[in-house]
């Protein structure tokens, strides 16, 4: 941003001031981001990018109640700022009254307000890159290629309203994926992972650890579909109750068509979902997971509402020694279940009572069995029951007598995330963890334990790799 552009806090008094609705609420969030790439053992691409983007919501009073518009764009100047509250104040205009209105959040001032935008920058890797070259060196010399991407972003959102709210939050989100592959391409590993900063991320330890995959796999052994005593480790019990939690809606449940929903009506809080000691919650605190502690809503649905914005967060337990005992609630749903308001949070762990030990505990305690890598392309066959199917990819292997000893072909699964919660047999610590499926993009904020499974439907045969 040269030094004549606009600060973030300059566009968001901006439109409020321009504004001409009854109240504006502006959100306005500055994020850089620096990446590498590489494929077959070289970095083939590196870059920064930044962007500031806006979202204007302009709300409108009638006869009838409330009209709540809002519209996103690019706002790197006044000028595109100004024309987003231009629409928003239209389309509020035009738009019927908002089923979930609410008077918005009151005057709330964040202490560091006044602060600049964090960013960061291609240093942010100034240990990882040469460590991952030392990486590439060693692939080759072993007959091994690496392709993989890493990514780290910094996003400072600020939030401000016609009420008071002042609320600034800074948010740092890295990832990193690799994926080795023999020289002769039959067959592939994968290991990936979330990060603050990249100061723990071993690009060494990265490429040990897919060699020793690729290691197990010098013996392939083809198995049927079927039901197997299956380890998923924490980054593929993240992937699912990343799915269990974005269909925690209180009021799809409340109105009976989630796997949350009571038969004969209303929602299942206060019936055992889980296995006793099982405990799902956020918390924008957690330690290894801090996360924006206030709401942000640039749009109203099922789980949020742009009315509720600046709503302060805090630690909320969904599922407590197996009971579930929250949904997540906006104060619309809130108010239609008589439950607690208990918005989503940008986080999420799981914890089971007693667990100790790492996967490889649970390989050594397994006779038969199999032992995932992740999961991918997961999608919702059945909403009633959260039935999800998908794929296994980059390594499933075969346990025999407490060791891996092979890699066995790849399968399409159905399952559902809260059944599983029902029915393990074993769990280990919780550990930070990450989602392949929904990490990169959406959600990397996670803490899970792996699990052992004594009959995870693998339902066909992939041929995949």
């Amino acid at each position: 941003m040269s030094s004549t552009s606009p600060t973030p806090q300059q566009l968001v008094e901006h439109a409020l001031a321009l504004s001409e609705a009854d109240d504006c609420v502006v959100v306005v969030t500055d994020a850089t981001s620096a990446n590498l790439r590489w494929a077959t053992n070289t970095l083939t691409t590196n870059g920064v990018m930044h962007r500031i983007s806006a979202t204007v919501v302009s709300f409108a009073r009638t006869a009838d109640g409330v009209a709540a518009a809002p519209v996103s764009g690019s706002a790197g100047s006044l000028e595109q700022v100004a024309a987003l509250v231009a629409a928003a104040d239209a389309a509020a205009r035009l738009a019927s009254p908002a089923e979930d209105a609410a008077n918005l959040v009151p005057e709330r001032v964040s202490p560091d307000w006044d602060e600049a935008p964090v960013p960061t920058d291609i240093g942010v890797y100034r240990l990882f890159a040469p460590a991952l070259g030392e990486a590439f060196g060693r692939a080759r010399a072993e007959d091994r290629l690496l392709y993989g991407f890493v990514n780290h972003e910094m996003t400072t959102t600020y939030l401000g309203s016609s009420t008071g709210l002042r609320l600034r939050h800074v948010q740092p989100t890295g990832h990193y994926g690799c994926t080795g592959k023999p020289t002769d391409l039959s067959q592939s590993a994968w290991v990936g992972g979330a990060t603050r900063d990249f100061t723990e991320v071993d690009a060494l330890e990265m490429d040990a650890t897919l060699a020793r995959r690729l290691a197990w796999g010098a013996r392939r052994v083809d198995l049927p579909a079927g039901r197997y005593d299956t380890i998923l480790p924490p980054g593929s019990v993240a992937d699912l109750m990343i799915d269990a939690y974005w269909s925690a809606g209180a009021r799809v449940a409340h109105e009976g068509q989630s796997v949350y929903s009571r038969r004969g009506g209303g929602t299942r809080i206060g019936e055992q979902v889980a296995a006793r000691g099982v405990r799902l919650f956020s918390d924008p605190a957690h330690p290894s997971l801090p996360c924006s502690p206030f709401e942000v809503a640039t749009s109203s649905g099922n789980e949020s509402s742009v009315f509720d914005n600046g709503l302060p967060l805090g630690r909320t337990d969904w599922i407590r020694d197996g009971e579930l005992v929250s949904l997540l609630q906006t104060r619309h749903s809130a108010a239609m279940t008589g439950q607690p308001v208990t918005p989503g949070i940008d986080n999420l762990v799981l914890e089971v009572d007693g667990a100790t030990g790492s996967v490889e505990d649970l390989v050594a305690g397994t006779e038969r069995g199999l032992l995932l890598t992740c999961l991918w392309y997961i999608r919702e066959v059945d909403a009633q029951s959260l039935l999800l199917t998908g794929l296994t990819r980059d390594g499933v292997y075969l346990v025999e007598g407490g060791e891996i000893t092979g890699v066995v072909n790849n399968f399409r699964f159905n399952e559902s995330p809260v059944d599983l919660l029902g029915r393990f047999s074993h769990a280990s610590a919780t550990v930070p963890s990450f989602s392949r499926e929904w990490g990169d993009d959406y959600f990397s904020r996670t803490a899970t334990p792996a699990l052992r499974v004594p009959d995870f439907n693998m339902s066909s045969v992939s041929q995949a790799l």
